[in-house]
């Protein structure tokens, strides 16, 4: 046998034994929407002022060739912008996009890159319209793919390593960032540039990631993924819904203009325990009379928004227990897919 026919033999036998490999591994989908994991700045030391979204998806997965070692991947770019764009076409998108896949029985997980500004909201929206048990992981970075000690690469690992791990089925949509897994209810971004961002201040993260070793300690009992009562397969939009935010000297205008904006639903940030200025109670009483649902938060940031002036309840105004304002405002958008009947949102909210 000459030299050429050897070598392409053993060429062959290589690349047998790697597909081979391959197939033995978990299939995991990475669906990358941009952000700071695939943004790119002037120099190696610029952290802020870069340009988000700008490095494709396979780039970012050649440069972790470790990923090949956990499973075998596939890029997919939904879209790439900076989240701070993130919008309800895209989010629909994703919903569906992951639905699809999840229903293959060839696909055992997915993971999705995205910028931090919304990656709360996103994971929270695939929390209640994914329906599948099986691992969808949010992940992204707070430095851009070209700066030194950039935390994209090893936290898109760590999303793979997540997203195989047996532990993690079932658990609803996760968020897999800093070596510490969060679950997309609780989670929220902490910090606007250190890396330790991703906390869930009231309920505390539910997992960590240690030396490539997943290690579970709780997961949360709110309803989600395949028990989640929501269906957007046949959704192009959703109801418009604004979240008003207290400050003094509240006079209700921003109130008045939701409802002219054709808002379906308002949530409302209010200070302490959901409490809201005179002036804005009296256009939000007009409003809820107007068939705008109205849905009480706070802008604490921990602790639930529960029943407390009494009048707020004999005004049909609805609690959103922890959830931040912009999580009830997503909550509430899929509610009113569904029902306007009051006592059927609360439910939800005291359900998810």
């Amino acid at each position: 046998m000459n030299f050429f026919k050897k070598a392409a033999l053993s060429a062959a036998i290589l690349l047998a034994a790697a597909s081979a490999s391959a197939a033995d591994l978990p299939s995991v989908k990475i669906l990358a929407t941009g952000g700071t994991i695939a943004g790119s700045a002037a120099s190696a030391t610029q952290t802020t002022g870069y340009e988000a979204g700008k490095i494709a998806i396979q780039t970012l997965i050649d440069a972790v060739p470790q990923i090949k070692e956990v499973a075998d991947v596939s890029g997919e770019q939904i879209v790439k912008i900076s989240s701070n764009n993130m919008d309800t076409p895209t989010l629909l998108k994703l919903a569906k996009r992951c639905n699809e896949l999840l229903a293959q029985k060839d696909v055992d997980g997915i993971v999705i890159t995205h910028g931090t500004d919304t990656l709360e909201e996103t994971a929270y929206f695939l929390n209640l319209t994914v329906k599948s048990d099986k691992p969808v992981v949010l992940v992204g970075a707070m430095r851009p793919a070209t700066a030194i000690s950039a935390d994209g690469p090893m936290n898109l690992l760590n999303a793979v390593r997540v997203a195989v791990n047996k532990d993690s089925i079932g658990k609803g949509v996760l968020v897999a960032m800093n070596d510490v897994i969060n679950n997309a209810r609780d989670v929220t971004k902490t910090n606007t540039t250190n890396v330790a961002t991703f906390r869930a201040p009231d309920l505390g993260n539910i997992g960590y990631i240690a030396g490539g070793k997943i290690m579970y300690y709780k997961e949360s009992l709110r309803r989600h993924t395949s028990k989640s009562e929501f269906d957007v397969s046949k959704l192009e939009t959703l109801p418009r819904v604004d979240i008003l935010y207290s400050h003094v000297d509240d006079d209700g205008v921003l109130a008045r203009a939701a409802v002219a904006a054709g808002a379906k639903g308002i949530v409302h940030a209010g200070t302490g325990n959901g409490s809201i200025h005179q002036n804005t109670e009296k256009e939000l009483v007009n409003a809820q009379k107007a068939g705008v649902v109205i849905v009480r938060s706070a802008r604490v940031g921990t602790g639930p928004t529960v029943p407390s002036v009494a009048r707020y309840t004999e005004q049909y105004f609805l609690d959103g227990d922890t959830l931040s304002a912009q999580k009830a405002r997503l909550l509430l958008q899929l509610a009113l897919t569904k029902t306007s009947d009051l006592k059927e949102i609360q439910r939800m909210f005291d359900e998810y």
